[in-house]
């Protein structure tokens, strides 16, 4: 566990973690539950395949929150590693030129030098004022390491 004031400590979301772990226990317990509950009139075959589809269905979705709780961007000296939901990106300090958070946006936006954005979703607005002072302690870390010996 990193220190409190170690900038680069990992960016992770607060809310949408515990939320996304809760709910994704939820599918699980209700539908191997309705597996068991709805009523069939059919053959013992048809029962444990329908039983089998409400565990596919209920393991997606839980593997999908669950995926959606592990995003988060960990910082280093060399660059930034970001796991969203379905990719990891990982950006060197000096291809990031810029930090966005402004409003409308659910998460950060990083502004590369190739033109692209990328989203991290480690940050998110739903956690309020807490994001805010994470985006900022991104902008600085950004800040920090594109620095240079002059002003060009």
């Amino acid at each position: 566990m990193a220190a409190p004031d170690d900038p680069y400590r990992p960016f992770r979301p607060r809310a949408a973690r515990w939320v996304s772990i809760v709910v994704a226990g939820l599918v699980v317990v209700v539908l191997v539950g309705l597996s068991f509950v709805v009523p069939t009139f059919a053959t013992v075959t048809v029962i444990w395949l329908d039983r089998l589809g409400f565990a596919l269905v209920a393991a997606g979705g839980a593997w999908f929150l669950l995926r959606h709780a592990s995003v988060r961007a960990d910082p280093s000296p060399e660059g930034l590693r970001v796991r969203n939901l379905v990719t990891t990106t990982t950006v060197t300090w000096p291809e990031i030129v810029s930090v966005r958070f402004g409003h409308g946006h659910p998460w950060v936006q990083l502004d590369l030098a190739d033109g692209r954005t990328l989203a991290v979703m480690g940050i998110q607005r739903s956690d309020g004022a807490w994001a805010v002072a994470e985006a900022r302690r991104l902008a600085t870390l950004v800040a920090r390491h594109s620095q240079t010996s002059r002003d060009d």
